[in-house]
């Protein structure tokens, strides 16, 4: 587990793909648990310690994720989330190259939960959400394209099944279109960047996370993505 920020009300982790941030039927060790018990171990607090879940990252998906360690900063970073004053940036490796250099797409949502699966229309449709994100493209290598990815709205598998409407799925991806798998079994797209006014204090806070390093891919992206947040830093 990786702390990449930590104060007296809150804690963001550097999640990896295939953890799953709150527990579910499977079973598995849920990342909000293992924050919880390294807190305990290193505060060497005794009995319960508070760990508050405030948002959720796709188990395929790795990146930034932020607890509260207290309840008034789990209420109040809740509400920010709920009214859109949270920014989150994400980075998503596609095969195809976006037609535009940068685009804003909007759809209705829908999720149907027999299958966890989301679908885009571009109208208006029973049960639809309508969604909206924006896209630009970083750079590209000789197979693969690095997008940047602003969430405007936050909808189950948003910019997986939003990219994948306009033919662009994630690497990786194969519920939403894409033709293989990562040897991971992870889908390449990470949350990359977190920016919000702390709720306690007032201060801005603005984290990055570490470039990915999970394959080759990430790997070959990592220069580009560092110079390019160093220069916007």
């Amino acid at each position: 587990m990786q702390v990449v920020y930590e104060d007296n009300h809150i804690v963001i982790v550097n999640k990896e793909p295939g953890e799953i941030v709150q527990g579910d039927k499977t079973g598995d060790t849920p990342l909000v648990e293992t924050v919880r018990q390294w807190l305990k171990e290193k505060y060497a607090k005794p009995g319960n310690v508070f760990c508050g879940v405030v948002h959720r990252l796709d188990r395929p998906v790795g990146g930034l994720v932020v607890f509260a360690k207290t309840s008034k900063a789990l209420t109040r970073l809740n509400d920010m989330f709920r009214n859109g004053e949270v920014k989150k940036t994400y980075l998503a490796v596609t095969r195809n190259k976006p037609a535009c250099e940068s685009e804003r797409l909007e759809h209705y949502i829908t999720s149907v939960e027999r299958n966890n699966k989301s679908y885009a229309s571009v109208k208006p449709v029973k049960d639809g959400k309508l969604s909206a994100l924006t896209y630009r493209l970083l750079g590209s290598s000789d197979r693969y394209h690095l997008l940047e990815v602003n969430l405007e709205t936050g909808r189950k598998h948003q910019i997986r099944v939003q990219l994948s409407a306009v033919g662009l799925p994630i690497r990786g991806d194969l519920k939403y279109g894409d033709k293989r798998s990562n040897p991971d079994g992870s889908i390449s797209l990470r949350a990359h960047r977190i920016e919000f006014v702390h709720p306690v204090s007032g201060k801005k806070i603005d984290v990055i996370a570490p470039a990915p390093e999970t394959d080759a891919v990430w790997r070959a992206f990592k220069p580009l993505i560092e110079s390019h947040y160093h220069e916007e830093s």
